[in-house]
């Protein structure tokens, strides 16, 4: 169905008496071209593969918000990945909008699907690092950075006996980006990193 699923570990903060972790689940659109085929990376061969990595390529930030909470018990027909990858996080898996306009047309069940309040809907709605009472719902922010990961193929050019240029898959090119995520959460309480400090 074309689907790119985040998955976030926050660790609890023993000072402030959290002592589980919490999980998030982004789940987006996978755009063609976003990421390079699995097959084709089954086929080149990386070099020297213990080496730590330096993305060839800085993509800009991404602002997503994420206005809408997917159900995790009717979830795999989106993605059987869903299951695995967001087992932790069944009450906080969200999606956009205009990606579940997407996904429906393709035939998708819509009833996965749950609308969540929006800041422009609701004045009194604020972002979680402004909001002073810990118990309110409000707009919380993550964000995450994916350092490397191999977002196109490289081809190099070969001339043959005759003089003829033709071009061939040599190698992966790689990519670094940013992602903000907004969404709703019923309490601050559940986005205590999101604060000005």
């Amino acid at each position: 169905q074309e689907v790119k699923i985040f998955r976030a570990l926050i660790l609890g903060e023993l000072e402030r008496g959290q002592s589980q972790f919490q999980a998030l689940c982004f789940v987006t659109r996978l755009h063609r071209n976003e990421i390079i085929p699995s097959e084709s990376m089954a086929k080149l061969r990386q070099k020297n593969p213990r080496t730590v990595r330096q993305a060839e390529e800085v993509r800009g930030l991404e602002h997503l918000s994420m206005d809408v909470a997917v159900n995790f018990s009717k979830a795999a027909q989106l993605s059987s990945h869903i299951h695995n990858v967001c087992a932790e996080a069944k009450e906080a898996i969200y999606t956009r909008e205009e990606d579940v306009k997407f996904w429906l047309e393709k035939g998708v069940d819509g009833s996965m699907f749950e609308v969540l309040p929006r800041g422009s809907e609701l004045p009194e709605l604020q972002r979680c690092r402004l909001c002073q009472d810990r118990w309110k719902p409000c707009i919380c922010s993550y964000s995450l950075s994916i350092e490397w990961y191999p977002c196109m193929l490289k081809y190099c050019r070969s001339r043959d006996a005759a003089g003829k240029v033709s071009s061939y898959k040599c190698g992966i090119r790689s990519c670094q980006k940013g992602y903000t995520f907004d969404y709703y959460v019923p309490q601050k309480q559940l986005c205590l990193w999101d604060e000005e400090t």
